[in-house]
C-alpha cells in the first residue's frame, strides 16, 4: 500500500528530521520526500510525502507532522487555481 501526503514542509533538510522521526516510531515503513518549488499557497504549492507499506496509520501520519508544526493531508485529485 501507498499513501501520498501533501505538507507545507519547505525544504529538504526539515523533511529529514521529520522522516526520521516518523521513522523511529514506524521502523517498517519506507518513507520519503519530494519538493519541487517554494510553497507560497498550500495546498495548491506543496511537498510531498509518500509512505508504503504493508498498513500505514494515515491520522497517526497527519498528527505527527502537524504537531512537529506543519501541515499534511492526504493527496486529493484535484485542479487548483491561484
Amino acid at each position: 500500500m501507498i499513501e501520498v501526503f501533501t505538507t507545507n514542509i519547505p525544504s529538504i533538510s526539515k523533511a529529514v528530521n521529520i522522516i526520521t522521526s516518523l521513522k523511529n516510531s514506524h521502523s517498517d515503513l519506507k518513507i520519503n520526500f519530494d519538493i519541487d518549488r517554494k510553497i507560497i499557497h498550500y495546498p495548491c504549492d506543496h511537498s510531498i510525502l509518500r509512505v508504503e507499506g504493508e498498513s500505514i496509520p494515515v491520522e497517526e501520519f497527519r498528527s505527527a507532522v502537524h504537531n512537529l508544526g506543519y501541515k499534511c493531508d492526504i493527496l486529493e485529485d484535484k485542479l487548483c487555481s491561484k
